[in-house]
């Protein structure tokens, strides 16, 4: 069970090598990225995964959302940006918070955006704030997931929609036969991943109503395979590095991720889906 404080250090270890894998400087994402079959680079597949949320929650300018987990505000400035709403977004981090402050004064939308350091599943906001709340790949991180989904439900207004994407287990990545699961949660600091019966069934008990359910695991599989290149490509000079360096916890082990990932997804032991719940009108 990861604590979150060992979830803020996760991405606190790991942002240089966001940095470099995900041009992260220029990208401001740290998910995987969708392709079709027109996409030309990894930078417009990253964009490709907020123009699907965002269309898929059907999200307009008047529209308050709450990005719950959001990174470096790359989302946030695309929303703030391509649709002109407003946009709170909260993280654990340290260092995603100071990076984010950045990234939307270069962008010039402190007006439109507004971060915090606060917990998705415990927030200061008041009943019935947001109309929507964006979670892209970080409510794999709540444990449990119904934490998330009643704060969700709490501070949506009636009618409000919660827009997912992240990672979700099939009956088979649930055995986990051959561990690949149990070796990715550890490298990405995951107490347990999203499932049908722990999210969307726990999410249809909170009183939200299932209107989608889409997979994109297809589309994300070159993102997939992107990342297990990067583990090729580094697996000798990380482990040369953690010779020879007191590497930190998570940094040491991050490379091996894009190992378990593939081989999990290959397996079909995981699907890529983005999900959109709506609160109750009453």
């Amino acid at each position: 069970m990861f604590s979150q404080k060992d979830i803020a250090d996760y991405y606190c270890q790991t942002q240089i090598h966001y940095q470099i894998w995900w041009n992260l400087a220029e990208t401001k994402s740290l998910h995987y990225g969708i392709w079709y079959p027109d996409t030309k680079n990894f930078k417009e597949a990253l964009y490709n995964t907020n123009v699907e949320l965002g269309n898929l929650a059907g999200i307009s300018s008047t529209d308050l959302v709450l990005d719950a987990g959001c990174g470096v505000a790359g989302a946030a400035i695309y929303l703030a940006q391509s649709i002109g709403c407003h946009v709170k977004g909260i993280t654990i981090s340290e260092i995603q918070y100071k990076a984010s402050l950045k990234n939307v004064v270069k962008a010039q939308l402190t007006e439109n955006i507004e971060v915090s350091i606060q917990d998705f599943t415990k927030t200061n906001y008041l009943d019935n704030t947001f109309d929507v709340v964006w979670a892209c790949e970080s409510s794999c991180h709540a444990s449990p997931k119904s934490s998330f989904l009643r704060e969700a439900y709490r501070i949506l207004k009636p009618g409000g929609k919660l827009v997912v994407s992240d990672y979700f287990l099939t009956s088979e990545g649930s055995l986990d036969p051959n561990k690949y699961i149990l070796k990715w949660r550890k490298t990405w600091a995951i107490s347990e991943f999203n499932n049908p019966t722990n999210f969307t069934d726990e999410a249809i008990k909170t009183g939200f109503k299932l209107l989608h359910e889409i997979d994109f695991s297809k589309e994300i599989l070159p993102s997939s395979r992107r990342m297990y290149l990067a583990y090729l490509l580094g697996w000798l000079p990380s482990n040369l590095y953690n010779l020879t360096h007191n590497t930190s916890r998570f940094a040491k082990t991050h490379f091996l991720s894009g190992k378990y990932q593939y081989l999990a997804l290959k397996k079909k032991q995981w699907s890529y889906k983005m999900i959109l719940l709506q609160k109750s009108q009453s």
